[in-house]
Parts: structure tokens; sequence; C-alpha cells
């Protein structure tokens, strides 16, 4: 029997049909907290889990995924940093331990990557964050898109999710896209896939799962902060660039910004060469996420979380954070009128 034409089932028959599974809602790959007991229980639950690769050795990222496929049998992905030194040999491990979907992050995907993990029979999933470079991404091979906003935790770009939803999901249908960034309830998923959305991809709303490995410290704050808590960090001085990163204000991102003004002031007194300057910025952050997430020094280390942590408000299995998703799509779109029913077309 096919879905009724309005029904959450029929809006992510796209996605769900991308994605190998009953839900269209992805996990997004948060470095330290998407792990194999994470990302297993999201998928166990119906959704799409993917490994954050970050900065592993293509041994460590082997063993996760070998252990990720003891816990389930359901598809699962794998996320990996272009910018990687072993980029390629990670591709090799996805390739080997025949990982079903690769999305490739912190950069633009080059195409021989993409051409290498499509030999595999993985399906590429690429970063768009403007509909030139979505049109280029597809030129160079990918299966699909995400579309994330500046409402995410973590590197952000500087539009929100709302904007480039408008902006790109009317103009690219060739392939299924997610959109990411501030998503946190049910009826914000049917909007998007109203849209044109093939499904949607939340992070923050995961990082409370019982099955997350965020220290008990770590997943307290992120209950007890609100949306205008989680702030992008600052850039003092444009000729030492601030990727921006938004997570929740604390002690080190006050430090920060004293340490920027130090730098710039030694740095304009001839202390530090721009190179030395430059350096020292960087480095600030360096093992903060570790820190925060794992070690639980929330007030030293980086909590990286996106503008949906008020809906964060308290820690649950992801199989009840999936239900409750549902449950609240379900109830919106029951309470659409008739009238609007009738008259909705569900893009191709």
């Amino acid at each position: 029997m096919q879905p009724f034409p309005f029904s959450l089932s029929h809006l992510w028959q796209r996605g769900c049909e991308f994605l190998g599974t009953s839900t269209s809602i992805m996990g997004g790959a948060m470095t330290w907290v998407s792990n194999r007991s994470l990302v297993s229980a999201i998928s166990n639950a119906g959704g799409f889990g993917v490994l954050a690769c970050g900065s592993m050795i293509p041994d460590l990222l082997a063993k996760e995924i070998q252990e990720t496929k003891k816990l389930t049998s359901k598809p699962f992905g794998v996320n990996l940093i272009t910018m990687h030194p072993d980029l390629e040999s990670l591709i090799d491990v996805c390739g080997q331990y025949k990982v079903g979907h690769v999305v490739l992050g912190g950069g633009l995907p080059q195409a021989p990557s993409v051409q290498r993990l499509k030999q595999y029979n993985c399906k590429v999933i690429g970063f768009a964050p403007a509909v030139i470079i979505a049109r280029k991404l597809i030129k160079t091979g990918v299966d699909a898109l995400i579309i994330e906003g500046s409402e995410a935790g973590g590197h952000v770009g500087p539009v929100s999710t709302t904007v480039l939803a408008q902006e790109i999901l009317p103009q690219i249908r060739d392939i299924p896209i997610f959109v990411a960034g501030g998503i946190g309830r049910g009826e914000a998923i049917v909007s998007y896939l109203q849209m044109g959305a093939a499904g949607c991809q939340l992070g923050t709303r995961f990082v409370c799962a019982t099955e997350s490995p965020a220290h008990p410290k770590f997943k307290k704050v992120f209950i007890r902060a609100q949306a205008r808590d989680a702030v992008v960090s600052v850039q003092l001085d444009e000729r030492f660039p601030v990727i921006p990163v938004r997570a929740l204000a604390n002690a080190a991102t006050q430090r920060f910004m004293k340490i920027q003004a130090e730098v710039i002031q030694r740095y304009d007194a001839g202390e530090f060469d721009l190179k030395q300057a430059q350096l020292i910025i960087e480095h600030y952050w360096a093992g903060a996420l570790r820190k925060a997430v794992i070690e639980g020094d929330v007030e030293n280390g980086s909590l990286m979380a996106g503008q949906s942590i008020g809906l964060v408000t308290q820690e649950q299995t992801a199989q009840e954070i999936i239900q409750e998703l549902i449950l609240q799509a379900e109830n919106f779109l029951s309470s659409l009128p008739n009238t609007q029913a009738r008259t909705y077309k569900t893009p191709k």
C-alpha cells in the first residue's frame, strides 16, 4: 500500500530510500561525541548515525567502524574531514569495511576524493553553503547534500538555516538535500520536508542521549543552557582570523578574548612576527573540545553547541528522542487544515 501523499512517511520517503532507514533523521557528526555507542543507538532507533572521524588515524577509524558494526546491523555513515592529511587512506578504510555513506566536511571536497569513494560504491554527501557550491558539488559527483545554517554548533558559516533553505531547496532538485542547523523539534523537520528537503540532520539534540559518551558535567551544562547561551566566537582583528565556532560561553571563551587582545598588543609592540602571533591564537583551543566532552572540564574546555540547545531539557535514549521527534511531526501534520493538505504538492 502506498503511503498517504501528505503523511510523514511520504514526505521523507526520498531521504529514507537514500539512507536505507525508516526515518530521514541524520545524526550530526560531532567530534568526541559521535562514537560507536551513540551512532549505533541512533541507527538502531531508525535514524542514520554518522561516526565523526575527526583527527583519527586510519587504524583508529577502522576499529571504530568494526565496533559500530558489532552494535548495529542498520546503515550508518562516516564523516571525513577533507583537510585530513591521511584522507586517501581513510577513504580506503571506509571502502575496505564497506561503509555505505561518507560525509565529506571541513572544506570543499575534491573530485578525486569523491570518485575514489564512488569506486568503493560509497554514497558521497557534501556540505553546500550556497547554490553555486551545490551545483559545483553535483558536477563533482556527490550523491546528496547537507545545507547547514549558522544556528548549528561547532564550525559555522554566516547564513541562517532558514535563508539557506529558501535559497537552495527550490533550485536544487537533482539529488537529495538534508537540512541542518537549529533543528530540535518534529515540526521544524516537517517544514523543511514540505519545502523539498529529503530529511534533516540533528546534532545538538543527541548530545545528551543516554548513549552519548559526553561527560555527565558536559550534559548537565547542556540541559541547563538556553539558545542565547550558544554564541559564535569573536574575532578582534582581521589580521588574526578566527574560525567562527558556535559554543556555550564559559571561562575559556572569556579568556580567549583576553588572549587575542594581549597577542595583538604584543604584535603591535614588535614582540612577535605575524605568523607567531597567528599561531598563538590558532592553537588556543587545541584539545579544548576533548577537555570538555570527555574530561568534564566545562569551564576551560570548548562547549560546542547549536542554538537548539534550549530544546534539550533532559537525558533521553536515542530511541526516545527519535520517537519524540516523530510524534511531534505527525501531530503537526494531523493539525493542518484539510484544504492545505489537498492543495499541497510534494516536490519531485
